[in-house]
């Protein structure tokens, strides 16, 4: 009986939280850069996740790349076609890699 009333008592009191002033979310923009295969990107990966995912994964290499995107496609079923794939995996090689 203890632990119903303390877990009802714990969710009510979460309820009654308030902030009495404004909250403002950061807003961090990202250095994108544009060409051959933005498009597809734009098209296939923002729409689950920020610019900041690719570039905060650093300068990779191609193979990297191809992986980040069959992971996508593979685990979390991205629809992303073939022929964007390749599109998507070029501009990431090109714009985001590291050469190898």
């Amino acid at each position: 009986m203890k632990k119903i009333v303390l877990t009802l008592l714990l969710m009510i009191t979460s309820l009654l939280a308030q902030v009495d002033e404004a909250i403002e979310v950061p807003y961090i923009s990202y250095e994108i850069k544009m060409g051959k295969g933005f498009d597809e990107v734009n098209a296939n990966c923002l729409m689950c996740h920020s610019f900041g995912y690719i570039t905060n994964q650093g300068r990779q290499s191609r193979l990297f790349w191809q992986g980040k995107v069959d992971k996508m496609i593979d685990h979390f079923k991205a629809p992303i076609t073939e022929k964007d794939t390749v599109m998507i995996v070029d501009y990431l090689a090109k714009h985001y890699g590291n050469g190898k």
